[in-house]
């Protein structure tokens, strides 16, 4: 198999696709780039968060499946998710915000030499940001031109993924010998993992712990991490999925730990001009047929942007 690239996107489960798209747009001053549907439950929204243009490993999407329960976080899940801001000043800025308005945040903390700043949103889902004031490796996005974020401060794409495990020697042993990562620093029951250039945008962080019940996946928690990949995968998978934005192939590493490795393929903004990018319902060619009976399966959601003036707080 052909050396990963970094991150490509991370995939969660959410109550409500309303809550999370105020939280993204409005709290974290992500662009949603693309609204559309679950391809396999066509009832359910899918919600791509990114930067500016939508790029490859810059990227946060939630379906919200109708009645699933809440989560519960435990041992043998995708525990974590970060994004990655500017220097250690943009942290700074981010928790005197998070503190006006009301995000549940803890203290500002040093990790594998670089500031985090660890939060929640309303359903309890687990985010990071992470400085990129010492990082080298891959690059990042650009921040959203129009976000209620000062630029200097502003999300600019995902950092590392982090993994809780019990079995940490199997996990670690995949990660290397089938994903090529490669084991960069540990601090306490925590391994910082890296792949391709690197960096922020190309690590993972296994915490090893079985002392905690397993989780269980719901609302408030991560489905599946992607990576980034040059060409299609051959590993034991799901088989070859085009997704019409990307390619991909998804491979379940250790019991509800799902990887994805998908291309950065045509992108976001083949069907929508940047302007109005995620304001409309996005449908790929296959589902197109269906768009009036979908339509009226997912209830309307008003993403319009390009109309607003948004004052940079």
């Amino acid at each position: 198999m052909n050396e990963l690239k970094g991150v490509h996107h991370v995939t969660a489960i959410t109550s409500s696709a309303e809550k999370i798209y105020e939280f993204f747009t409005y709290t974290l001053g992500m662009r949603l780039v693309k609204k559309t549907v679950n391809q396999d439950d066509i009832q359910t929204y899918h919600l791509f968060f990114a930067d500016d243009k939508g790029s490859a490993g810059t990227a946060m999407t939630f379906f919200d499946f109708p009645g699933i329960p809440k989560g519960v976080h435990g041992t043998n899940e995708i525990a974590k998710t970060s994004f990655r801001a500017p220097n250690d000043a943009a942290l700074a800025y981010w928790e005197k915000r998070f503190d006006r308005l009301n995000v549940k945040q803890t203290d500002l903390e040093v990790q594998f030499g670089r500031k985090t700043l660890s939060f929640v949103d309303f359903d309890d889902q687990q985010y990071q940001l992470i400085s990129d004031e010492k990082n080298t490796g891959i690059a990042s996005g650009t921040p959203w031109q129009k976000a209620p974020v000062p630029l200097e401060h502003a999300i600019t794409g995902l950092g590392p993924v982090f993994i809780r495990i019990g079995e940490f020697d199997y996990l670690k042993e995949i990660l290397e010998k089938v994903f090529l990562f490669k084991e960069t620093a540990q601090e306490g029951t925590f391994h910082r993992f890296e792949v391709g250039e690197g960096g922020n945008g190309a690590a993972v962080i296994v915490e090893q712990n079985g002392n905690v019940a397993m989780a269980q996946q719901g609302f408030g928690t991560v489905h599946h991490v992607a990576f980034r990949v040059e060409n299609r995968a051959v590993l034991p998978s799901s088989g070859y999925v085009n997704r019409h934005f990307f390619e991909s192939v998804y491979t379940r590493v250790a019991p509800s730990i799902l990887f994805e490795l998908a291309t950065d393929g045509a992108g976001f903004m083949g069907d929508e001009p940047y302007e109005t990018l995620g304001e409309k319902l996005s449908l790929p060619p296959f589902l197109e047929p269906k768009r009036e009976a979908i339509e009226k399966m997912v209830r309307s959601i008003d993403t319009v942007r390009s109309t607003r003036e948004f004052a940079k707080e």
